[in-house]
């Protein structure tokens, strides 16, 4: 598998080259300001997920993806800040927030698989049936 058959991957891409196109547009002191983090922000959620994909140990590419899922959380802050001070409009912000939030669900659902989760569902699988009075 490649990295560009990841959904998640594209998906995060596409979001980034919209919001780049927007940005690009703003003037100086918005794009300076509230443009550039954004900018950085949403382009590392696949910027992070390239990084773990080229991982070897799942362990890596899950701590790569949580870094993925962090900049989502703050690419949607930037968006909010952007669209609050006018500079995003109305229908713009709204199809930003939804990428968001299928983005979102995909990413967790991404970590979620990521090898290595051998987690029992029921929490008490954890526990012994000892009976050891001493433990």
């Amino acid at each position: 598998m490649k990295l560009e058959d990841l959904e998640i991957y594209r998906l995060s891409m596409d979001m980034g080259e919209k919001v780049w196109a927007i940005v690009v547009k703003w003037d100086g002191f918005a794009k300076d300001t509230v443009g550039r983090q954004l900018v950085r922000a949403v382009d590392s959620v696949a910027a992070n997920l390239s990084e773990g994909f080229g991982r070897y140990h799942y362990r890596e590419k899950k701590h790569f993806s949580y870094y993925s899922r962090g900049s989502l959380y703050e690419s949607r802050t930037w968006l909010v800040k952007a669209y609050n001070r006018g500079l995003l409009d109305h229908e713009d912000f709204n199809s930003f927030m939804k990428d968001i939030d299928l983005i979102g669900v995909k990413l967790n659902n991404y970590i979620r698989t990521t090898g290595g989760d051998q987690l029992h569902e029921d929490p008490e699988e954890y526990y012994t049936n000892s009976n050891d009075d001493n433990i």
